[in-house]
Formats: C-alpha cells, structure tokens, sequence
C-alpha cells in the first residue's frame, strides 16, 4: 500500500514542523503549525501593509487590525494600549482581546484596593457603609420610576435588559444631569461612548495623550474599570451601582483613579 501524504510542513525554516491540519494566513498565504499561525508569530510580510491607511479613490481609511475582520474607519480609532487600528465594533479592548488587557488587570486590581481604603478611613465603619448601601437602593427605587419616563436611549433594547441611570455630567457642560439608559450587559467603555453621544460630550478616549472621559462611582468618586460590565457592577458586594440610582461622567488625567470630592456633582444623603 503507498503511503498517504498528509499535512505540510510549516514555512518558518526554525520550525518545519508537519501539521496534519496546517493554517494558512489570510494575509500572506504561507502555511503554518499551530504554534506560528498568528500573524505575530511568523512576523507576517503583509501584517505591516494592512495596518497602514489605505487610500482608495482620493480617500484615506483604516483596515481594523482585529483577526478576520474588515472593517474600515475614515478616522483612525486607535487603542491606548497596544496603539493599533480598530472598527468602530471592535475598539474597546474587551471586543478585540487586546494583548496589553492583562497586563493592565493587575494594576487596575491594585488601584481599585487603594480607592477601597481611602473609602472605607473616611466614611468609618462597615455599619454604617451598610446603612448607606440601603438607602442609596430604597433612593434608587423610587427614582427609577421617575428615570423611566424621561430616559434617554436605545428604544429597541428590551425592558429586562434596561438599567437606568441619573448621569451627572462634566463639570464644563451646559446640563448638570441627564437620565439615560443603558444595556444592562455592555461594559463600561460602551457606557461611556453612548452617553457621551446621547449628551453631545466631546469623546477623545482613544487619543493616547488626550484626558480620557471617565464614568465614576456616585459614593465613591472610583474610575469603574472600562472592561466591566453593568451586569457585574450592579451586582457588587460591597459598593454596587443602582438601576435607577447616580452615575457621574468626568473628564480625567490618563494616571487619575477618580475624583477628588463627588458632593461637587451630588449631594450625598
């Protein structure tokens, strides 16, 4: 019986290695084992042209870096970590598994038990945050019905997805508030983005040196994590946010953990 010829080698002269299933790069055509068949991994010839704008009839735009994906923006939309070209889809760095996301949990982790501590030296003890936490929830709930008339959004969300919000805006715009709502599963950078839309806000998050607006605690005064979900803050032990409670948008330095004093925006019963 012949021997059946199965696989091929992989093209990176250090490897060869034979894959019986090999990959082959959508950029350059080369076939790769599993272990180089990112673009990174076999330094891709062709990784450097797609992310460059491309100009097609006397217009610039930008190829998303994000495997697989198309998309093209006339402006660039770049992360502030790993400082490349995404899509609009898949700009946040949870939408595009940005490789810099873990590195950054650590020290946001570290920040957050920082902001923690100063919390709990100035308002005392675990009682009395207790006594607060149920007012701040029996508050929200009367708001929320009122929240629910006036809000602002996505009309197409469904009711059991919706969390509402009084959003307290920076301290430059002409509003002081504006109630909005949201989908309960986005994560705060989406948050961010549509509220600052719905409220004409100037948004310059993915400029890398340019003040990063921010949505803060309302008790507080905490940067929430950009990678969170509402799901997952509404939900927190210890200081959760309130479907129908306060949030605070504010414009913040990029090595900033939050705000100074939240009585500048609400006043705190």
């Amino acid at each position: 019986m012949a021997d059946l010829d199965i696989g091929k080698h992989c093209q990176i002269d250090s490897c060869n290695l034979k894959d019986f299933l090999p990959f082959v790069c959508d950029s350059c055509s080369g076939v790769f084992c599993l272990e180089h068949r990112s673009r990174e991994a076999h330094s891709c010839p062709e990784e450097s042209v797609k992310r460059e704008p491309r100009t097609a009839g006397g217009s610039t735009s930008y190829s998303c870096s994000f495997e697989d994906c198309k998309g093209k923006e006339l402006l660039p939309v770049i992360c502030p970590q790993c400082e490349k070209h995404f899509c609009l889809v898949h700009r946040h760095q949870d939408d595009h598994k940005c490789e810099k996301l873990e590195v950054q949990k650590p020290r946001m982790a570290a920040t957050k038990e920082l902001v923690q501590k100063i919390v709990e030296s100035k308002h005392g003890s675990k009682s009395k945050g207790r006594r607060g936490a149920k007012n701040s929830a029996t508050a929200a709930k009367v708001a929320l019905m009122k929240l629910k008339l006036h809000a602002a959004g996505d009309k197409g969300l469904p009711q059991t997805e919706r969390t509402y919000f009084q959003v307290y805006l920076p301290k430059e715009s002409k509003d002081s508030s504006q109630p909005m709502f949201f989908c309960s599963k986005w994560s705060v950078g989406k948050v961010v983005d549509y509220a600052a839309s719905l409220a004409s806000l100037k948004n310059n998050n993915n400029v890398l040196t340019a003040k990063k607006l921010r949505l803060c605690h309302p008790q507080t005064g905490e940067a929430l994590r950009m990678d969170d979900t509402l799901f997952s803050l509404l939900a927190h032990p210890e200081t959760p946010l309130y479907n129908g409670g306060n949030v605070i948008l504010e414009y913040l330095d990029n090595e900033s953990i939050g705000l100074g004093d939240v009585s500048d925006y609400i006043t705190q019963t």
